[in-house]
């Protein structure tokens, strides 16, 4: 059980990652279908997608990214110590 919470913590890191390199990409000009931005991409989109609709623009900027973050930083390996703790 331990192996698998640690698990999911790594991936949350490693999304947390992908998600911070995508956003510093953003600020430059890259083509749309360079296979590194389309790599990314793809891994993001199920997250970042979803919390688009929650998180408004403000001002053109896109605070995203910086949420989901946040999410995968904080919430989510807490929830899962806390459901750790109640097994």
């Amino acid at each position: 059980m331990d192996l698998l919470i640690a698990s999911i913590i790594l991936l949350c890191y490693l999304l947390s990652f992908a998600i911070f390199i995508r956003a510093i990409l953003s600020w430059f000009s890259i083509r749309p279908d360079n296979p590194v931005l389309r790599f990314l991409d793809e891994i993001t989109d199920p997250i970042l997608s979803p919390l688009r609709r929650i998180v408004p623009q403000t001002g053109g900027i896109d605070f995203t990214p910086m949420a989901a973050i946040l999410l995968l930083f904080y919430v989510i390996p807490r929830l899962l110590t806390m459901l750790l703790n109640a097994l």
